[in-house]
């Protein structure tokens, strides 16, 4: 029938196409950071920082890190380069689909309403690269928005995020500027004229649009891009970004009688130069040692649940999901390197292709105090069309022509979770996990160079994988949070960088990888044995009338089984990995306009290599900031990091010179929100 004059509309509330968070969640260690910390953050990798063991592989934040360091790692087991940390945003992967690293710069805290840190093994809908957890972030959603812009000590920054809606359409989009002077990371006696700063521009963007297709049912279409451009510490050494993300999001959400579901594709392409040089025994000089000009690189996927909730059983309501995912990655290194006589002789073409494909089942059953939380995949991983290529530029003639088998396996995950409420604000949980992490196709593929230490590719790397037990018991009323979690974890075949031998020359072991020069080793990425480890970890927040105190500490035994494999690795730690970390921190509401807040990071000593021979030194940095609300919205701050110019080591070479962290840096800003 034909009606005449305008038809009402369905009064639709407008969000991103997303499942809730699953009732399971709350059986495992989960810690969420809100919207208001992160907009207080100029990085995203530094707002994670503030829960210990929390770290990307070495101590260096994204704004001095080379990108291929900027893997991330959950608790003090065994960081790496390329992370062993799944980090989704609205259920895509972050994670680069060459290195497996997290280009930070690409997402602006102000983007985000909030995150989840999901410690311990994945399984579950996580999947792949989930070996210590999951990350999970969520694109803001609620209409309003915030533009933040800061100066200082060399460096500017600007960021916006809004959302802005009519009728059942909205649409959200961020943008990040930040550039920076840098600092050079060897300093005092040791440094040279080699030695410059880790100077730093970065550009990025993201847009969303919601279309609410009824009260539960949202489409999401997603666009962003990023691009950066950074200094590499040495003259000659300079690294390079650029990439862009798509996806594509249909979500129901799941009510009383009614199922939700999830149906969502993505795609990533990403590119990335980096150029290294040997240096000096003096550090006076540098020579070009290799030029990585591109690294194109694709990765693409999707995943589908379906999620029934609150299904009454009896007494007890249960929450079930079933889903499928898929992710396919392929990429190329294309460099050139052996530098003599004014000019590289070799060019290097290395890469191929990975895939990982999987199903799960996941339940949670609650009754009365009792939560019970379970799931099962199976995953099916592959690589192939896998290439080494090197010839001579003048000749054109191949000096190195190889071609690897394709190779697959398949791997069964699980994880299970107990919690009860033990009256009070008291409750205990146990939970068992495993999970697992294909090698990335930089870690199959690219050797590669920093300062005048070489570590080789090895195509014939097998998937790592992760086991372990935890128990935890937290309490919690209106002002005050206490938590403590104790574990047991175990990788076995870890992949990691294995000291193979010290120049000057030719390393007998892999004569392939060429001369390494004095002051330099040889590594080569192996799978290692068994990395064991135990921890300990404490929270704890309360809030006075104006003064909100947090705290958290982890402490981390964690021990190399070299096996056969790596029998010189038995009994030592883990690369990047320290005994003990702790943060502290104070928000203190001094009037209704004024608020001073201070955070504090201590770290115990840790290893640069796996032979345990290059120690940095422990470090304690304190940060604080002072803001000053103007009016309704507009708020000034100052900012201080490193308040007390600790000098922080967070790199060595082998002939003993030490690469320093930031030193002291201050800012100061305006942010308006609305």
């Amino acid at each position: 029938m034909i009606q005449d004059g305008p038809r009402e509309l369905e009064d639709v509330v407008v969000t991103a196409a997303r499942l809730p968070p699953a009732a399971g969640d709350a059986a495992f260690s989960v810690i969420r950071l809100d919207g208001e910390l992160l907009d207080r953050a100029t990085r995203l990798d530094e707002a994670l920082a503030t829960v210990p063991a929390v770290s990307l592989f070495r101590r260096t934040s994204s704004l001095g890190a080379n990108p291929t360091t900027q893997g991330i790692s959950l608790r003090a087991i065994a960081p790496s380069g390329a992370g062993r940390t799944l980090v989704t945003l609205d259920g895509v992967p972050l994670n680069d689909p060459f290195g497996g690293w997290v280009i930070w710069s690409q997402v602006a805290p102000e983007s985000l309403e909030g995150l989840d840190i999901i410690r311990g093994a994945g399984a579950g809908p996580y999947g792949a690269g989930a070996l210590t957890g999951v990350i999970a972030l969520r694109e803001r959603g609620r209409e309003g928005g915030v533009l933040d812009g800061s100066l200082g000590d060399g460096g500017r920054r600007i960021a916006a995020a809004t959302t802005v809606g009519q009728g059942r359409v909205s649409i959200t989009g961020s943008a990040l500027y930040d550039r920076s002077n840098g600092y050079t990371p060897v300093r005092g006696a040791a440094a040279g004229a080699a030695d410059t700063p880790l100077d730093l521009e970065t550009l990025s963007g993201a847009l969303r649009a919601d279309i609410g297709i009824d009260s539960a049912t949202a489409l999401s279409l997603h666009a962003s891009a990023y691009d950066e451009a950074r200094g590499s510490g040495l003259a000659g050494a300079r690294s390079s970004g650029s990439g862009q993300g798509y996806s594509a999001t249909l979500a129901r959400t799941p009510g009383r009688n009614r199922l939700g579901w999830r149906a969502q594709a993505w795609r990533r392409d990403s590119d990335f130069a980096n150029s290294s040089v040997a240096v000096a025994a003096d550090r006076s000089t540098t020579t070009p040692a290799n030029d990585q000009f591109a690294t194109p690189a694709s990765g693409w996927g999707g995943n589908l649940a379906l999620r029934g909730a609150g299904l009454d059983l009896g007494d007890g309501r249960l929450e079930w999901e079933l889903g499928a995912d898929a992710r396919f990655s392929e990429g190329e290194t294309q460099e050139r390197f052996r530098y003599m006589a004014g000019q590289f002789t070799r060019d290097r073409f290395a890469g191929g292709e990975t895939s990982v494909a999987g199903g799960y089942a996941e339940a949670a059953w609650s009754r009365g105090p009792w939560l019970v939380a379970g799931g099962l995949r199976l995953d099916h991983w592959a690589n192939g069309q896998a290439r080494r290529l090197e010839r001579d530029r003048a000749t054109g003639l191949p000096t190195l022509d190889e071609t690897y088998p394709d190779r697959s396996g398949d791997v069964l995950s699980a994880r299970l979770a107990v919690r009860r409420d033990l009256g009070g604000d008291l409750a205990m949980r146990a939970a068992a996990y495993s999970g697992f992490r294909p090698a990335t196709l930089n870690e199959l593929h690219r050797p590669f160079r920093v300062g005048n230490d070489l570590t080789e590719a090895n195509a014939a790397l097998e998937p790592e994988t992760l086991q372990g037990v935890e128990a935890g018991l937290s309490w919690e009323d209106e002002r005050t949070r206490l938590g403590a979690t104790l574990f047991v974890n175990r990788i076995e075949s870890a992949i990691v960088n294995v000291t193979l031998g010290e120049g000057p020359g030719i390393i007998a072991a892999l004569p392939r990888a060429g001369f390494v020069p004095a002051g330099g080793v040889l590594r080569q990425r192996q799978n290692a044995g068994v990395i064991e480890a135990v921890g300990l970890e404490l929270t704890a927040e309360h809030r006075f009338e104006d003064l909100t105190l947090v705290g958290a500490v982890s402490v981390t035994d964690a021990e190399v089984d070299g096996g056969s494999a790596a029998p010189q690795l038995t009994g030592l730690r883990p690369a990047q990995a320290p005994v003990l970390s702790a943060t502290a921190g104070a928000d203190w509401r001094l009037s209704d306009r004024l608020t001073l807040g201070v955070r504090g990071r201590y770290e115990s000593r840790r290893f640069e290599d796996d032979l345990n021979s290059r120690v940095l030194d422990a470090a304690l940095t304190l940060d604080a900031r002072v803001d000053w609300r103007v009016s309704e919205g507009v708020m000034l701050y100052a900012a201080a990091d490193n308040l007390f110019d600790e000098a922080v080591e967070v790199s060595e070479t082998a002939n003993g010179v030490a690469g320093l962290g930031p030193p002291r840096a201050l800012r100061a800003g305006v942010s308006f929100s609305w």
